[in-house]
This record gives structure tokens, C-alpha cells and sequence, in this order.
């Protein structure tokens, strides 16, 4: 009987570790960036021949958005940043994670382009750099560029107005 007890109770142990995994919420996940500086990059844009330095954007209040063109959960949450990037009072900075530009261009063209600019990240070392686990992913900047917020998964229209645009307010009356 007691042979059968340990792996029993070595089971129940991992199927509560399992069970408490299924219920964090994936857009919850803490950031170690959260209150640090913001990664600086310069990359290539995608619609133009020009260089982008996130460093340009000090002393303002931004969102960096990570999409790529084959991304479903992209697909779901780009009709949003569509309908409400002009409503931001802040730029939507688009950072295209490990696509081919040719790609990234036809997706703006087909579906809009929600982004002030949308840089190609085609190594992946700037989504790296900012703990990127898989696209889509927004972050909310202050003007000092420290990352102050970190959505993971799609943009929702209850999350833009509800979270993201007070924040920005809150931020931009604190400059």
C-alpha cells in the first residue's frame, strides 16, 4: 500500500501545479522591465528606406506594439489598433517580429496601418530584449522611457479604453 501512496501523492502534487498554471491569465504575466528603461533599437522600417531609434521618442508618452503578418492572434487584434490607434493621445510604434518585409508591407496595405511607423525586427533581438514571449505584445512607455505597462495577447477594445488610454493620460499630465 505504501508504495502506491508516494506516486499517488507525487501525482496529485503535479496535477495542482498543472491546475494552478491553466488559471493564470497569459496578459497578466509580470515584466521584469516594469519600471526600468525601455530597450533602445534602431531598425529598419517597414515602409520606407529609413532608419527608426526608439531613443527619439524621449520625452514623450508611446505604446510599442510586437505583430507580424503570420500571426493569428495578430489577425484578431489589428482591426482594433486600426479603429482606435487615431484615438490614442500617444504614437503606436509598430515593431514587426521575425517577418519578411515584403509580408509586413502587404499586411499594412491589406489591412490598414494603425502605426505612426512600424520598424522590422527580423533577428528578433529587440522582442528579445524587451522579454517578448510570443506576438502580439504591447507596451505603454513614459516620456523618461522606462516601460511602465505590458499586455500580452490581442488588444481588445475594453483594454485600449479601459487600461492603456488612462494610463497614458495619468502619464502625460505627470511630464
Amino acid at each position: 500500500m505504501k508504495r502506491f501512496l508516494l506516486p499517488l501523492l507525487a501525482f496529485v502534487i503535479l496535477l495542482a501545479f498543472l491546475g494552478t498554471g491553466l488559471l493564470i491569465k497569459t496578459n497578466d504575466l509580470p515584466s521584469a522591465l516594469i519600471g526600468k528603461p525601455a530597450p533602445v533599437f534602431s531598425l529598419p522600417q517597414v515602409e520606407q528606406a529609413a532608419h527608426f531609434q526608439s531613443s527619439s521618442l524621449k520625452g514623450k508618452v508611446w505604446l510599442l506594439n510586437v505583430w507580424a503578418s503570420w500571426c493569428e492572434s495578430c489577425r484578431h487584434e489589428h482591426p482594433v489598433l486600426v479603429k482606435f490607434a487615431g484615438q490614442l493621445s500617444a504614437p503606436v510604434i509598430g515593431l514587426d517580429y521575425m517577418d519578411k518585409a515584403a509580408d509586413a508591407r502587404r499586411w499594412l496595405i491589406d489591412f490598414g496601418n494603425p502605426y505612426q511607423l512600424s520598424v522590422q525586427d527580423v533577428d528578433g533581438r529587440a522582442a528579445t530584449d524587451y522579454g517578448v514571449v510570443g506576438v502580439p505584445e504591447t507596451f505603454v512607455i513614459d516620456s523618461r522611457g522606462l516601460v511602465r505597462y505590458k499586455h500580452v495577447g490581442p488588444l481588445t477594445e475594453q483594454i485600449v479604453f479601459g487600461k492603456l488610454q488612462p494610463m497614458i493620460d495619468q502619464l502625460q499630465r505627470e511630464q
